[in-house]
């Protein structure tokens, strides 16, 4: 790959030049040949001491693009190859399922190399099985008890209409109660 790297109200130090190409470079992992690309990195920084990385790489079939503001710089840097990495696996799922789909994966020959599993595919295995009996109780001691046990859910059965119900703890703080039909 091929590095341009400008910078913005910044000195492109030889520092944050080798820290970018490292970073960078370990995205080629996920290439069976070596991508013929420009990497183009704008470093920015603005008058509140933010710092804004951004990264676009043209390739043949698909552009990665990512960008980041941050207070550190470096730590700009380290989000944004995350980003681009889950774009990478993205791609490569989104490319491997249409194969998949039409058989045809014999005459294909892939532009990714395998590297572990995605995250989509990780996502949707069953690691582990429980089984329990439902305790009839009411919703303020399915928290309790969700609480005492320290999930963010908790399956009971509604004593008063013995049916089964869920309590959760939402992102704001409070609870809520999902409720069968």
């Amino acid at each position: 790959m091929n590095y341009n790297i400008r910078g913005e109200n910044i000195e492109v130090t030889p520092a944050i030049r080798e820290y970018v190409e490292k970073k960078i470079a370990k995205l080629e992992r996920y290439f069976t040949e070596s991508p013929n690309a420009n990497v183009n990195v704008n470093l920015k920084v603005y008058q509140d001491k933010k710092a804004k990385v951004e990264i676009t790489i043209p390739m043949k079939d698909l552009v990665l693009r990512a960008e980041e503001v941050h207070d550190d710089m470096y730590a700009a840097i380290d989000l944004i190859t995350d980003k681009l990495e889950r774009q990478i696996r993205k791609h490569k799922t989104k490319v491997n399922r249409k194969f998949r789909e039409k058989e045809s994966l014999k005459d294909f020959a892939p532009i990714f190399t395998e590297v572990g599993q995605t995250e989509e595919e990780e996502d949707l295995e069953v690691v582990r099985t429980k089984s329990f009996d439902l305790k009839p109780m009411d919703s303020e001691e399915a928290i309790l008890q969700m609480n005492m046990l320290g999930h963010s859910f908790y399956v009971f059965t509604n004593a008063e209409t013995n049916r089964t119900n869920v309590v959760y703890k939402r992102n704001d703080g409070r609870y809520g109660l999902i409720e069968t039909q």
